[in-house]
């Protein structure tokens, strides 16, 4: 259990500077910080946080019924900029004349050295809009948003997680959870969307028995035989996907 522990915590460390700043941080105010309230929610509560984390008994109970990755969260509770932050300014605040420059100089730095740009990651993309989703989600939501009610359409997996973050009334068949692998969450309808070249009868038949009135493929995408045979004819092209509608589906309100 303990080995399992430190591996989490290992990986909420990342590349370990920053945490070894909060815990200096939080020895620094347990010495310097006199005020009760501070110390409480900078220095003991942390502590709290970090002694319940790596005790075996309380992680028992605890997997007894969640697993790695909720258990994972408990790290968030940790105010580990607000505490970091705190200490500097605390510390800035003590020092006088160049002593300041140097010090706020060095602070900088060692922020600057101790993570990594976060673009540098597969999963980051900087923000194409204010919504921070693709534009391409953007336009097909509002294209096919039905003014006064939800209209369900099915994406390809590249765009699940992005569009309940932007519209609250175009629903899916199913989302984030199928590209989970650990969940090992299965449907029908999200194979044959993915599979190399779906069958237009199958897609057809599955996304109308899941209510989908919309399929959102991307242009790229190689489809057996043709929707239109099964009534879903092409509604637009959008942002390099193209998307069919049910015309066997009632829109009215």
């Amino acid at each position: 259990m303990l080995e399992n522990l430190l591996r989490l915590f290992s990986e909420y460390m990342g590349t370990g500077l920053i945490t070894v700043w909060f815990l200096f941080s939080v020895i620094y105010l347990f010495v310097f910080e006199k005020k009760k309230e501070k110390r409480v929610m900078l220095v003991y509560m942390p502590v709290l946080a970090l002694v319940l984390f790596f005790n075996p008994a309380f992680a028992g109970i605890v997997y007894s019924v969640l697993d790695d990755e909720i258990y994972y969260r408990l790290l968030w509770l940790l105010p580990v900029t607000v505490t970091t932050a705190y200490t500097v300014t605390d510390i800035y605040g003590r020092l006088c004349g160049r002593k300041k420059i140097y010090f706020a100089g060095v602070a900088v730095v060692l922020v600057i050295v101790s993570g990594s740009l976060i673009y540098s990651d597969s999963n980051f993309h900087a923000a194409e809009n204010v919504y921070h989703v693709p534009d391409s989600v953007v336009d097909i939501c509002d294209a096919i948003e039905v003014e006064g009610r939800e209209v369900t359409a099915v994406f390809p997996a590249e765009l699940l997680q992005y569009v309940r973050q932007y519209s609250g009334t175009v629903c899916m068949p199913y989302g984030r959870e199928m590209i989970v692998d650990r969940w090992n969450n299965f449907n029908e309808l999200y194979n044959i969307m993915e599979s190399d070249v779906p069958d237009a009868s199958e897609l057809a038949s599955e996304a109308r028995s899941q209510s989908c009135v919309y399929i959102v493929l991307s242009e790229d995408k190689e489809i057996a035989g043709s929707l239109a045979a099964y009534d879903f004819e092409e509604f637009g092209k959008i942002d390099g996907y193209i998307i069919y509608i049910d015309t066997l589906a009632d829109l009215s309100i």
